[in-house]
C-alpha cells in the first residue's frame, strides 16, 4: 500500500513539473524583445528661480531704483531701504485742511534732477512716529498712486522733509515685501 501512495505522488510530481516547464517555455516564446525609447531632452527651469520669479515678480533689484509718483513724467532716483517699514517721500509746502469731516493735507513735490513739480491732495491715513538718530519726528501718512518697475502701485507714504538726504524717496518694505528681493551691490535695474 506505501508503494501505490509513492508512485501515486510520484506520477502528479512528475505531471505537474510538466505543466510548470510547458508554461514557462509558452512564456519565453510570447515574449518581444522590447527595443528602448528615446525620450527628447525639454528645458526645465530651476525651481528656485520659478519660485523666485512667482513670489518676486520684479526678481532682484538695486540700492538706488527709479520711481514714478504718478501723474508726474519724470522718474526720482529712490533709495531702496529694507529696515525702512514705510517708504517716505520729499515734500514742500504742507497745508491742512478739512474735506466732508475728514483730515487732509496739501502738498507739493519737486523732482530735483528734472525741475517738475506737481500738486497734491491727500487724504491722511494717519499720524506716525519716525525715530530718527538724533531725535524722533510725527509724519503724516498718505497714500500715493506710483510706478515702481512696470507695476501701478497705491502703496502708503510718510511725507518728509528730505533735503539732507542725495534721495528724495526711500522706499521701504510696505512697498519690497513679496515684490523684490535686494542686492545692493546693483543699481538701477528697473525701467
Amino acid at each position: 500500500m506505501v508503494c501505490l501512495i509513492f508512485e501515486i505522488k510520484k506520477k502528479m510530481f512528475k505531471n505537474n513539473i510538466y505543466y510548470i516547464l510547458a508554461g514557462i517555455l509558452l512564456l519565453s516564446s510570447c515574449a518581444k524583445e522590447e527595443k528602448p525609447v528615446i525620450v527628447p531632452a525639454i528645458s526645465v527651469k530651476s525651481p528656485v528661480v520659478v519660485q523666485q520669479q512667482k513670489k518676486h515678480p520684479l526678481g532682484t533689484i538695486g540700492e538706488v531704483e527709479p520711481i514714478y509718483f504718478l501723474p508726474m513724467k519724470t522718474p526720482f532716483s529712490a533709495r531702496i531701504d529694507t529696515g525702512a517699514e514705510t517708504s517716505s517721500i520729499d515734500v514742500e509746502d504742507q497745508n491742512f485742511f478739512e474735506r466732508d469731516g475728514e483730515s487732509w493735507v496739501a502738498f507739493d513735490i519737486v523732482n530735483r534732477s528734472s525741475g517738475e513739480k506737481h500738486h497734491f491732495e491727500k487724504k491722511i491715513i494717519k499720524q506716525k512716529k519716525v525715530k530718527r538718530i538724533e531725535n524722533s519726528e510725527d509724519r503724516i501718512i498718505v497714500p500715493m498712486d506710483v510706478k515702481f518697475g512696470g507695476k501701478i502701485l497705491k502703496p502708503n507714504f510718510s511725507l518728509a522733509n528730505r533735503d539732507k538726504f542725495n534721495y528724495q524717496a526711500l522706499i521701504g518694505r510696505n512697498i519690497l515685501t513679496g515684490l523684490a528681493v535686494v542686492d545692493t551691490s546693483l543699481a538701477n535695474t528697473l525701467k
